[in-house]
């Protein structure tokens, strides 16, 4: 049963426009909280446990992993959610999709693809995971993909203000039109759980310093409280407190900035949603600049950091060898790949199957590609 309490402009179950194919269900589940649980069983959902951010695979167990990123997305955005009584199984299940469609090995296997299928479309992560609900699943027997609602397809093509809306596959819903508050959520959701858990990643590896920090305002109001509050506590704990209360003083200025948009646009209605020309959900103007510092100081000393430029220079070497490989010599792929030749092309096949890989397993792809005595 739907929550009797959603507000007036969420979005409910019962008004979805529907599934592309028609079922039959043995179960009472409601269609958000049905699309949840077919992403959790899926196969590409199951890859993003070896799926990186901004280290890579091997280099740790302790850094996040697509998988964990999406976990952690999924609890902020239905925290966000619950406070303004939106669908929590729709918020659900778009967090749990958001980065289905990306690749091995962070941005960089994004840009890297992107550059190879400049001539055949090109490459972005968002259409892929659009791409992989609704034709590359293979599970059921009538049909390709996982037949979601179209509220979370909406919701996947259009989770971000910068989703390539243009694209031919983004027709269907609506460019034009602005997405669901719960599918508004997940953008900010996203940035909340990479900010601030690439700061604890980064000084787990000791690319980045607390001094350092120090410099973002948003980390230094917060990491003083935190002293005041706890004289005395271990580094450790600090950081650890320091970066939980920063993810809930975030969350609450989401909440409250949107409320206060809700009420000075007088949204009464999920049509009233539809009508804004700006996004309802969205933080204060100063967090929104202490934000932007806290992401420049990032982009400069972390994702720029010499060793992670080191290892990028060594993705694009790896995704374009193998990319190409597969491109000059197709007989290298079993024969499942050449009938979806027929169907998909043969460069948008090879970079499906590129952006489906792991880390690890484009790591042992190339091993077996191009070292003479690696088993084939």
């Amino acid at each position: 049963m739907e929550r009797p309490d959603l507000a007036p402009y969420a979005v409910r179950s019962n008004q979805s426009r529907g599934r592309r194919h028609h079922e039959v269900f043995r179960d009472e589940r409601t269609g958000f909280a049905r699309d949840r649980d077919r992403i959790i069983h899926c196969a590409a959902f199951r890859r993003l446990e070896y799926k990186t951010q901004v280290f890579v695979n091997h280099e740790g167990d302790y850094y996040r992993t697509r998988l964990t990123h999406s976990l952690e997305v999924s609890q902020i955005a239905r925290g966000i959610a619950r406070c303004l009584l939106l669908n929590e199984d729709l918020v659900e299940a778009l967090s749990l999709a958001h980065d289905l469609g990306h690749t091995p090995f962070g941005h960089t296997g994004e840009e890297v693809l992107n550059r190879l299928m400049a001539g055949h479309g090109g490459f972005e992560h968002n259409r892929q995971s659009l791409r992989i609900v609704e034709l590359l699943e293979e599970r059921y027997p009538d049909f390709s993909g996982l037949n979601l609602t179209w509220e979370t397809r909406e919701g996947i093509i259009k989770h971000s203000p910068h989703s390539s809306c243009a694209c031919a596959e983004a027709q269907e819903y609506f460019p034009e039109v602005p997405p669901t508050l719960e599918a508004q959520i997940i953008d900010l959701a996203d940035e909340i759980a990479y900010n601030n858990h690439d700061i604890d990643d980064g000084l787990k590896a000791g690319y980045i310093t607390l001094s350092e920090l120090q410099s973002v305002p948003l980390w230094k109001t917060t990491f003083a409280d935190i002293g005041q509050k706890f004289p005395g506590l271990d580094q450790s704990r600090h950081v650890h407190q320091t970066i939980s209360t920063l993810i809930g003083r975030l969350i609450a200025d989401v909440v409250s900035t949107t409320l206060g948009n809700i009420a000075d646009r007088r949204i009464n209605t999920m049509e009233d949603v539809r009508r804004q020309t700006a996004r309802v959900v969205s933080f204060s103007a100063g967090i929104q600049e202490e934000n932007r510092i806290l992401k420049n100081f990032l982009r400069e000393r972390l994702y720029r950091h010499h060793k992670v430029e080191r290892m990028r220079i060594k993705v694009e070497r790896i995704l374009s060898m193998i990319f190409e490989s597969y491109l000059k010599a197709p007989s290298l792929l079993p024969v499942e790949y050449h009938r979806k030749f027929e169907v998909f092309g043969k460069e948008r096949t090879i970079c499906d199957l590129v952006a489906g890989m792991t880390d690890r397993y484009a790591l042992d792809e190339f091993k077996k590609l191009f070292e003479p005595y690696e088993p084939v």
